[in-house]
């Protein structure tokens, strides 16, 4: 990164440094925070990672057996999701591990299989592959294999992912995708601090291996009144965040902002309702709620960061166009990253942003 800069000081024009800032500054959403805390009691304004940090010191002091790990997290990682827990519960419990996703992920499983609650972060989603055979062929499979003697449910691995603005290639991929066809996993993406809190104390607490993917663009971009109490939020239950009758947009991570700034949009230049369902949960989803709005609507619009090509708002598509066919008045739209490599100083035009989803809405209308 401080290289590309260095380049493009050294060797290109002012205009082209105008533009590079103008490009690397610039937000394709809007946050929108949730309004209604899940549960009653005393609150504290929280970005995203102080969230998670708040529900790491919520495991870690509700059950004694809880540890984290991974690259740097004994500082309090890249992000600063973890500062200060070492100092509260001691190194035995918080810990750096070597530079091996693979190494992280396979000490977990053998952390969960031998009765820890084991939280394991990699540091960014990007190098969550080196992991992929411990975690598919190893954590999801585990109860399975050994007919339920053995398992690894106390597992959750949680990765910062998606675009960030400079990220490029190796810094703001979303591989949810991947994950989903792997039964025996949990896969879940929170919008914002209330969620995040709630869905990683769900993911510890789930008997099953959970990765949380935390869209990293958030953590200190969204702001939220975040409860103290200790809650969960469900895992595999999506959120209408906007009720409507003419369209369903649903998203999940970041881009349920893009779509509640959109759905507002398309009421004022289309007079078209739209609904916006926050889904949540990747695996697994939530069938009933998506099929029940795109029965009523009769037009469905998925937008994801990830590429189109087997997105997972294809299995969504799939899922829609069998169950809802004879109540869908046009076909289902994607709306989604480029089957490219995730570019740098173009991520602007990469990212499924409010005008491509507006363009989608229209193109749903007309046809």
């Amino acid at each position: 990164m401080a290289l590309n800069k260095l380049a493009l000081n050294c060797v290109l024009g002012s205009e082209v440094r105008v533009l590079y800032n103008a490009l690397s500054k610039r937000t394709h959403f809007v946050y929108q925070p949730d309004k209604k805390a899940p549960v009653d009691g005393e609150k504290t304004k929280m970005n995203m990672f102080q969230a998670i940090n708040s529900a790491l010191d919520t495991a870690m002091k509700t059950d004694n057996t809880a540890m984290i790990f991974g690259e740097d997290v004994a500082f309090g990682g890249v992000f600063r999701c973890t500062i200060g827990l070492q100092q509260k519960y001691g190194k035995e419990r918080v810990f750096n591990t070597p530079l091996c996703e693979q190494g992280i992920a396979g000490f977990a499983i053998g952390a969960a299989n031998v009765g820890a609650t084991a939280i394991a972060e990699i540091q960014f989603a990007d190098y969550i592959f080196p992991a992929f055979d411990q975690l598919v062929n190893e954590a999801a499979k585990c109860r399975y294999r050994s007919g339920d003697q053995f398992n690894c449910g106390s597992l959750t691995v949680r990765a910062p992912c998606g675009a960030v603005g400079h990220g490029a290639l190796y810094h703001s991929q979303s591989p949810e995708a991947y994950f989903s066809h792997t039964p025996g996993l949990k896969i879940v993406v929170p919008r914002g601090p209330i969620k995040a809190k709630g869905l990683l104390l769900a993911c510890v607490r789930e008997p099953d291996p959970c990765i949380m993917l935390e869209p990293k663009t958030l953590y200190r971009g969204a702001v939220e009144e975040v409860p103290d109490a200790d809650f969960v939020s469900q895992i595999g239950k999506a959120d209408i965040l906007r009720k409507g009758d003419n369209l369903t947009l649903i998203g999940w991570g970041t881009q349920v902002h893009v779509l509640l700034e959109v759905a507002e949009m398309a009421k004022e230049q289309f007079g078209v309702s739209c609904e916006v369902i926050d889904l949540v949960s990747i695996l697994p989803w939530d069938k009933e709620t998506v099929c029940e709005s795109a029965r009523r609507t009769g037009r469905v619009l998925i937008a994801h960061e990830a590429p189109l090509t087997s997105g997972f708002g294809a299995e969504l598509a799939a899922t829609i166009q069998k169950e809802c066919f004879l109540k869908l008045e046009a076909p289902v739209s994607r709306v989604t990253g480029f089957d490219t490599p995730f570019p740098h100083i173009f991520e602007p035009f990469y990212l499924p942003d409010k005008w491509r989803c507006l363009q989608g809405i229209k193109d749903l209308i007309d046809y």
